[in-house]
C-alpha cells in the first residue's frame, strides 16, 4: 500500500499525496496555471528545489514571482551557475570557486587558466551570449547528495583544486549536495546548498546583463592566489532590469564623488588613505548638520561630552570590542623606545593603546564617575566622536566607508521601566530629522539575536520584546514603515533597531540605529543605586541618527544630487554681473546678503552672463541674482533658481531677501 504525506496549504487546506511526490506535483494538482508560475517551495518554512521530494507530513508554500524577495534570491542564484557553467564552455581550463547571490545581482570567482590569464570586460558580452545559450537549453537542474570523499576525487579527476580544497573543510560524514545542468554523465555540475530552479529555461534571458570584471583573493586573504569575480545583475524579466539600469546610470551621475568634484566639497588623497580632507563648502554641510542635530538634541534633554581619542587596550578586553575589533582597530604602544643611543632602552613589552574605533567604553567610564541614583535616571550622553577603524583599502569608498569618522553617537543610560518611553522618544526624534533632511519613506527593522553573542537567552528576550514594544508605541511597527524583523543580525551584544531611509531614486541606505544593551553595563561594572539602596545595572542604549557625518553627508549629496535646499547649501546665492557698471551695486547686494547671514559671493568677471549662468550651475548654486544697469537703477534683481523651468523673476532687493531669509531657515527653526 502506498504511503500517503499530509500537506498543508497556506489556505488552511491539506493535500494528501503519495510518498515520492514534489512541491510540483502538488503545484500541478491545485492546476496548471500554478504548476507554470511556481519557482521554488518553501517546506516547513525552508526553501526547497521544486522537484525535491516531500520526506513526511509538511507544510508548503509554493513560490512564485509574486514573492519578489525569494524568487529574486532563487533566480539570481540560477544566474550565477549558468554564469560559471558558460565560462568553463567558452574557457576550458578554467577553475571554478563561489558565486552568491548579491543584492542587485550575483558574481562569480574564476581561476582562468595560466595561459589564458586574468578575465576583462571585453570578454563578457561572448559570455552573456552563451549563458543566452544555456537558458535556452531548458535543461533541468538536477540535486544530488554524494559523501564528502566522493565530492574532493570528482573535484581532484577534473583539476578542481579550489572546489577539492574547499570540501575537506565540511564536516565529516555530512551529506553533501551536488546540482547537475542535464540528465547527462557529461553535463556541467557544481557543489552547491542550493536551491535552484527546476530547469535553467525558467530564467529570462534577457533579465540579466554582466556589468564588470575585478580581482578578488581565493577566500579573501591577500596570500592566496588572485581570482577573476565577474559581476551581473539579475531580475524577473526585462522591464525589472531596465528600471535597474536606469537607476545605476542615474546614479552614475549623482555618485557624490563626482558631485564633490564638481562643488568643491572634499577630495581624498593616499597621504591620507581612508580620510577625508574636507574643503571649505563641503565642511559647511557638516557644519549646518551639526548645529542642527545639537539643536534637535539639546531639546531632548541629551548632553553632549567629548572623550579621549586613545584608551588603553585593557579597556577593550573588558567590553569585548578588542576580540571583535582588533584586526581593525589602529593600535600604538603607550611608550616608544627612544632612538638615541645614550638613552635607556624601554624594558620588556610596552603597554598597548588604540584609537577608538567607538564612543561606548568611553561613555561608561564617564557615568561611572561618582555616585549614580535611579532619581537621576534617564542619562543621555551623546558626542560628535571622532573615531578610527582600519578597514582594508579595497573596502573603501569616498565618503561612504572611511577609516577616519566622525559619530553622531549617544547612549542612554536608563532603569528598565524607562526603555520603552526613551526607545519610543528616540523613534519619533528620527522621525522629525530624517523628514526635516528630505528622506520622508523610511523602513524601520528589527535585527534580532545572532548566533554568536554575550549574554543570556532571557536578557535577549527581554531586549528584543522592549524594542519590539516601543516601536508598536511609536506607531511604526506597521507596512507603513516597512517594518521588518531580520533574524540573526543583530550585534554580538544587543538587538537593534535601524533606520533604512530611501532615496529620491530608490535607493535605500541604513543609518541610524537604537541598541538595548545589558551587556557592556556588566562587563565594565557599571552600576546606580536603586531605590532600595541596592546597586542595579543600568540598561545602556546605544544611539545614533546620521550614523557617521561622512557617510550621511555622502548619501544628502546623492539624494539631492547637489542640489541641497537653501539651508544646507553651502553657497545659497552668487550675485553675478551682466555688465561692469553695475559692480558697485551688485557689492552692495552682496553685501546685505551677508550681513543677515546668506552665504553668498559675488561674480563680477568680464564673462558673459550666459557663461556665468552655466558655471554656477554646475556648482550647484541654489540662487543666481542676475544684476545689470537696469537693476542698478531701480534697486531689484534678476532671480534665477537652479533646475527651475521658469525664466527668471524680478524682485526688489528687499523681497529677494525675505525669499531666502524664508527658505535658508533651518526647519527645526522655522515658526520659532
Amino acid at each position: 500500500m502506498t504511503k500517503m504525506f499530509k500537506i498543508a496549504l497556506p489556505d488552511g487546506s491539506v493535500k494528501e499525496m503519495p510518498e515520492g511526490s514534489t512541491p510540483a506535483d502538488v503545484a500541478a494538482a491545485i492546476g496548471p496555471g500554478l504548476a507554470k508560475a511556481a519557482l521554488a517551495a518553501k517546506v516547513d518554512g525552508e526553501v526547497r528545489d521544486i522537484m525535491r521530494p516531500f520526506e513526511g507530513d509538511a507544510a508548503l508554500a509554493l513560490i512564485t514571482s509574486r514573492d519578489e524577495k525569494d524568487a529574486l534570491e532563487l533566480v539570481r542564484h540560477d544566474f550565477a551557475h549558468v554564469l560559471a557553467e558558460a565560462v568553463q564552455n567558452l574557457f576550458p581550463g578554467t577553475q571554478i570557486t563561489f558565486g552568491p547571490a548579491t543584492e542587485d545581482g550575483f558574481y562569480y570567482d574564476f581561476a582562468p587558466a595560466p595561459e589564458r590569464g586574468p578575465f576583462t570586460e571585453e570578454d563578457l558580452p561572448a559570455i552573456e551570449e552563451e549563458m543566452r545559450r544555456v537558458i535556452a537549453a531548458d535543461k533541468p537542474l538536477i540535486r544530488e547528495v554524494w559523501d564528502r570523499a566522493r565530492v574532493r576525487q570528482f573535484f581532484i579527476d577534473h583539476g578542481e583544486t579550489f572546489k577539492a580544497e574547499w570540501v575537506m573543510e565540511l564536516p565529516e560524514g555530512e551529506p553533501i549536495t551536488m546540482y547537475k545542468t542535464g540528465h547527462g554523465e557529461a553535463d556541467w555540475i557544481d557543489l552547491c546548498r542550493g536551491p535552484h530552479l527546476a530547469s535553467t529555461g525558467k530564467l529570462d534571458p534577457n533579465s540579466f546583463k554582466l556589468t564588470r570584471v575585478s580581482g578578488a583573493y581565493w577566500r579573501g586573504d591577500p596570500k592566496n592566489p588572485m581570482l577573476s569575480r565577474i559581476y551581473g545583475t539579475a531580475w524577473l524579466n526585462k522591464k525589472q532590469l531596465d528600471e535597474h539600469l536606469l537607476r545605476l546610470e542615474e546614479a552614475a551621475k549623482r555618485d557624490h564623488r563626482k558631485i564633490g568634484q564638481e562643488m568643491d566639497l572634499f577630495h581624498l588623497q593616499a597621504e591620507a588613505h581612508g580620510s577625508v580632507f574636507w574643503h571649505p563648502n563641503g565642511f559647511m554641510i557638516w557644519r549646518q548638520l551639526e548645529a542642527y542635530i545639537r539643536r534637535r538634541l539639546d531639546a531632548t534633554g541629551n548632553v553632549e561630552v567629548k572623550t579621549p581619542q586613545l584608551m588603553d587596550a585593557k579597556q577593550w578586553e573588558k567590553s569585548g570590542h578588542w576580540g571583535k575589533y582588533r584586526e581593525n582597530m589602529f593600535i600604538v604602544p603607550d611608550e616608544i623606545p627612544s632612538t638615541d643611543d645614550d638613552a635607556p632602552v624601554l624594558s620588556g613589552k610596552a603597554d598597548l593603546m588604540a584609537l577608538k574605533p567607538m564612543n561606548c567604553p568611553a561613555h561608561v567610564l564617564i557615568f561611572k564617575q561618582g555616585i549614580t541614583s535611579y532619581r537621576e535616571l534617564p542619562i543621555r550622553l551623546v558626542e560628535e566622536g571622532c573615531c578610527h577603524r582600519n578597514e582594508p583599502h579595497g573596502a573603501l569608498h569616498g565618503l561612504m566607508r572611511v577609516r577616519q569618522f566622525t559619530q553622531d553617537d549617544g547612549h542612554i543610560f536608563c532603569r528598565e521601566d524607562q526603555i520603552i518611553d526613551e526607545v519610543r522618544a528616540f523613534c519619533e526624534l528620527a522621525d522629525q530629522v530624517y523628514k526635516d533632511l528630505g528622506f520622508p519613506s523610511y523602513a524601520v527593522k528589527l535585527a534580532l539575536r545572532p548566533d554568536k553573542r554575550f549574554g543570556s537567552d532571557k536578557d535577549w528576550d527581554k531586549a528584543e520584546n522592549e524594542l519590539r514594544e516601543a516601536v508598536i508605541a511609536a506607531g511604526m511597527a506597521n507596512e507603513n514603515f516597512g517594518w521588518e524583523e531580520l533574524p540573526g543580525e543583530g550585534a554580538f551584544y544587543a538587538p537593534k533597531l535601524e533606520w533604512h531611509l530611501k532615496d529620491a531614486i530608490g535607493r535605500t541606505w541604513q543609518v541610524g540605529t537604537i541598541q538595548s544593551d545589558r551587556v557592556l553595563p556588566e562587563r565594565l561594572d557599571a552600576s546606580y543605586i536603586g531605590e532600595d539602596g541596592e546597586k542595579h545595572r543600568p540598561i545602556m542604549l546605544h544611539r545614533a541618527i546620521f550614523g557617521s557625518y561622512e557617510r550621511f553627508i555622502g548619501i544628502l549629496i546623492e539624494h539631492y544630487a547637489g542640489k541641497f535646499p537653501l539651508w544646507l547649501a553651502p553657497v545659497q546665492a552668487v550675485v553675478a554681473t551682466i555688465v561692469s557698471d553695475a559692480d558697485e551695486y551688485a557689492n552692495a547686494v552682496l553685501a546685505k546678503l551677508r550681513a543677515v547671514g546668506i552665504r553668498a559671493d559675488s561674480d563680477l568677471r568680464n564673462e558673459k552672463i550666459n557663461y556665468k549662468v552655466r558655471e554656477h550651475s554646475l556648482a550647484k548654486v541654489p540662487l543666481l541674482l542676475v544684476v545689470g544697469k537696469r537693476e542698478a537703477d531701480e534697486g531689484s534683481v534678476a532671480v534665477r533658481r537652479l533646475g527651475s523651468e521658469e525664466h527668471q523673476k524680478m524682485m526688489s532687493v528687499d523681497e529677494a531677501l525675505a525669499m531666502m531669509l524664508s527658505e535658508a531657515t533651518p526647519p527645526d527653526l522655522r515658526g520659532a
